[in-house]
């Protein structure tokens, strides 16, 4: 092995993010009585991914992002609510979405024989810890730290300071991390001076702002890229 610790990042790395986000989504509308459509999940996303960027930049605050975000979303759409009801009852149905992503667990299963694991992740704490315990994934990582729990985000460098902090002997040289967020993931490492690992599923269009150290179509790259 290359690398001794490997930082996992979770949502569409290890699980599958899209698919929990759209479950919850279409629970919360029918628990609303409303209707709902693609159109309209669309145009959540581009409103959520849109306050992630400012909190990833810290230009607002998690509780900003979490709590606010579907008064601005049901606003568009000329409909009132209680944002912040919203927001707890989403949290519920997101919950309960653990799908994995591809042979995610087949693969930390593996390295977790070979290195040390820890998940690195911007989001909400108890959502986080419930997914990766659901989807069996929890047990075979030293520590998981999220953004909630340190104060910081990724890409910001306290989160790093702060995560590396929990790693007995850290070895910067063989330490990477392994995501699929260019600005989050890739750009944090980058940051914190360690190795990168960009899970990027389809072949990049335009040259990268960001050079991540290394590109994976799918988890089961790694077997490859880090023997």
């Amino acid at each position: 092995m290359c690398y001794t610790t490997l930082l996992f990042d979770v949502d569409d790395t290890l699980l599958d993010f899209q698919a929990a986000e759209s479950q919850a989504l279409k629970a919360l509308f029918e628990k609303e009585g409303l209707n709902f459509t693609s159109d309209k999940e669309k145009l959540y996303k581009e409103v959520n991914e849109a306050r992630w960027r400012a909190f990833e930049t810290g230009e607002m605050s998690r509780d900003e992002v979490v709590n606010g975000r579907f008064g601005a979303f049901f606003q568009l759409l000329n409909h009132e609510v209680d944002s912040l009801a919203m927001e707890q009852a989403y949290r519920e149905f997101l919950n309960e979405g653990h799908q994995l992503l591809g042979n995610s667990l087949e693969v930390v299963q593996h390295f977790a024989e070979k290195a040390d694991l820890y998940i690195v992740t911007n989001g909400v704490s108890k959502t986080q810890f419930k997914r990766l315990e659901d989807s069996k994934l929890l047990p075979y990582f030293k520590e998981v730290i999220v953004s909630e729990d340190t104060g910081y985000q990724k890409p910001m460098i306290e989160f790093f300071e702060y995560t590396f902090a929990k790693i007995p002997n850290l070895n910067k040289a063989q330490t990477v991390i392994i995501g699929d967020s260019l600005s989050s993931d890739i750009q944090g490492g980058i940051n914190a001076e360690i190795d990168t690992i960009w899970l990027r599923p389809d072949t990049p269009k335009t040259p990268l702002a960001i050079e991540p150290t290394h590109q994976i179509r799918q988890l089961e790259d790694l077997y490859s890229l880090l023997s």
